[in-house]
């Protein structure tokens, strides 16, 4: 085989002219960013600083913020960089470095909700087990199988990618994918399909189904019960549904963008459609966690205001009074 069957630079065509508009977006982009960065550290700082929220459900919410970092990191780092250049070549390995990393962030993203969706389902439907059940030794457990399995797997499909011989080298997308890699491929890629539908029903479908039917059962069981509890699961379990329908739906936009012909699209609508999962779900996840949990809230006020003196009146031997200050 030739070496032109093995790039060294990949194409990014989707990018669109928008002529002096480019400034103005790229600020808009880069505060985005900023905001993605600064809500996520809030939430892991909360969460690791205080000890009362060394639960379960805020140490699932902490590892979502730490794989929002990860993710937009892997996008935004590139994206701003691309943003300001007339060419969007990038290198072979930074391409398939960048597909692993968005595509890890995606899985982890899944798995983690999934695993969310079991600590609810405990919580509501066995609530006298659940210290038994969800145990700090399991929550570890939990954690590390679904940062594990989803690094392997991947890994798995990237390899499988980057050892195929290439009939071109453009991407339709502001960032490299591994389905748009495959469909350049100048051989079958039957096995590529293969590992690529099994690792997508183990860390994408599953986890779905897995989430639907916990809160089937969850609604089935506050559907006996009274208001006052319905209020309490709708409280607890909120905030994780609005995480989830948002994930979603951003992944079946990209999904469904990745399987259509992107040229026969408006460019601007295509650009932000496949820009939503690498997006939304950074932006959304600290908000939804950190406005509708009343505890994570409670903290992020305490750590964001500054502490005011409380003068305190104490008396000396003398029977003098003193002012003191005391910081809360």
């Amino acid at each position: 085989m030739e070496n032109s069957t093995y790039p060294l630079y990949f194409n990014l065509t989707m990018f669109v002219n928008i002529g002096s508009y480019i400034y103005p977006t790229t600020v808009l982009c880069f505060l985005l960013y900023t905001f993605i960065i600064s809500a996520n550290l809030v939430i892991i700082v909360v969460i690791a600083r205080e000890k009362t929220l060394h639960q379960p459900m805020y140490i699932f919410i902490m590892c979502l913020s730490v794989n929002s970092l990860y993710g937009s990191a892997g996008f935004f780092l590139r994206f701003l960089r691309d943003l300001l250049s007339d060419t969007h070549l990038i290198s072979r390995s930074a391409c398939f470095t960048q597909i692993y990393v968005i595509y890890t962030y995606a899985s982890y993203e899944l798995t983690l909700l999934g695993i969310m969706a079991y600590d609810r389902y405990v919580a509501v439907c066995q609530p006298l087990h659940y210290h038994n059940k969800v145990t700090s030794k399991l929550v570890s457990k939990l954690v590390t199988l679904a940062w594990i399995y989803p690094a392997f797997s991947v890994a798995a499909c990237v390899y499988l990618s980057s050892r195929l011989p290439l009939c071109g080298n453009k991407i339709p997308k502001v960032f490299c994918a591994n389905w748009p890699v495959v469909k350049l491929s100048c051989v079958s890629t039957v096995i590529n399909n293969i590992v690529g539908m099994l690792v997508s029903t183990s860390t994408v479908f599953l986890p779905l189904a897995f989430v639907l039917y916990t809160y089937a059962r969850i609604f089935l069981v506050c559907r006996k019960s009274s208001i006052e509890f319905r209020r309490k699961v709708i409280q607890s379990c909120l905030p994780h549904i609005i995480t989830f329908v948002n994930y979603s739906i951003t992944v079946f936009c990209d999904v469904a963008l990745s399987r259509n012909d992107l040229e026969n699209l408006n460019p601007f609508v295509a650009v932000i459609l496949s820009l939503e999962f690498v997006v939304i779900p950074p932006i959304v996840n600290p908000l939804v966690y950190g406005l509708k949990l009343p505890e994570i809230r409670k903290f992020i006020l305490r750590l964001l205001t500054p502490s005011k003196p409380n003068k305190v009146s104490l008396r000396n031997k003398s029977g003098v009074t003193q002012l003191r200050c005391f910081t809360k």
